[in-house]
């Protein structure tokens, strides 16, 4: 684990923020690791991720609210502050499409996904083989026709006790209530079989095949009320042809979506993703 703190930020735009925010860590010897921000012009908005090294930092982080705020309340600025030595504690809701949880379980146990991992959610028993190996709890909550709002109640009840920041949908083919998605907003990552905005719901790529597209895309997103409609972390597309068929697209469909979800995540826990409005905007 890094030991460092991340400020991330988003106000009106206007002159003097990046100085102003430069010198307030530099008064307080911080060693700044990256910077970068975005304006956006239509919308007179500033985005900012700053990234510094604790070691010699001046004041404990517990005081950083109340050092920062005359700083914030002077140009108005929405901002958070994460620290990158504490790990999300992570959920993966999956059906019976387990392509994407096992990437994730592999890419976490290699280091690449630094979090953890103490919960795996499925409407299915059959991922359960890779949660067996992996060493962690799987709980089997269908959710019944007529019985969503009593399924999910369980399902909420079961982060809380688990102390979960950030659900990833790993094709898991539930469309969540208002009021679950409510309770973790802009926590919960879903991968959508499809290059957004085209084909939303069910069976994308075989709607892409009646179509003869000439590419298919995987796309990740924050879950929001809307289907499908919330804002975009990372797509990716492939060429396809004539000569594919319905199996091939599922195929490459397949890599692609390992990849966009794989990668979301691992921007999220590195907090490296800010929204506003119905964009993202991703610091790399």
């Amino acid at each position: 684990m890094k030991n460092t703190a991340i400020l991330l930020v988003d106000c009106p735009d206007r002159k003097g923020l990046v100085a102003a925010i430069g010198e307030f860590l530099y008064k307080h010897n911080a060693n700044i690791l990256h910077a970068d921000q975005h304006q956006d012009p239509e919308r007179n908005i500033f985005l900012m991720r700053v990234e510094w090294d604790l070691t010699g930092f001046d004041f404990d982080l517990a005081d950083f609210t109340r050092l920062f705020e005359p700083l914030a309340t002077r140009y108005s600025l929405r901002w958070r502050l994460e620290r990158s030595d504490t790990p999300h504690r992570l959920a993966i809701f999956v059906s019976k499409f387990d392509h994407c949880l096992v990437d994730l379980l592999y890419r976490h146990q290699s280091g690449e996904l630094a979090c953890e991992i103490p919960l795996i959610v499925s409407n299915h028993p059959d991922a359960k083989r890779w949660a067996d190996f992996h060493g962690i709890p799987f709980h089997v909550l269908p959710i019944e026709p007529g019985k969503k709002a009593e399924g999910e109640a369980r399902q909420l009840a079961l982060l809380k006790e688990y102390g979960i920041d950030l659900v990833v949908l790993a094709r898991y083919m539930q469309v969540l209530s208002p009021a679950f998605v409510a309770a973790y907003p802009h926590r919960i990552i879903n991968v959508h079989h499809s290059f957004l905005p085209a084909f939303v719901g069910a069976k994308p790529y075989h709607r892409a095949f009646e179509r003869g597209v000439k590419l298919i895309g995987a796309t990740s997103h924050y879950v929001t009320d809307d289907l499908d409609e919330g804002p975009i972390i990372e797509q990716d597309v492939v060429r396809v042809s004539h000569r594919d068929t319905i199996d091939d697209l599922l195929e490459k469909g397949r890599d692609m979506e390992r990849s966009v979800l794989s990668k979301a995540v691992r921007w999220h826990l590195d907090h490296r993703v800010l929204v506003y409005g119905h964009k993202t905007v991703v610091f790399d």
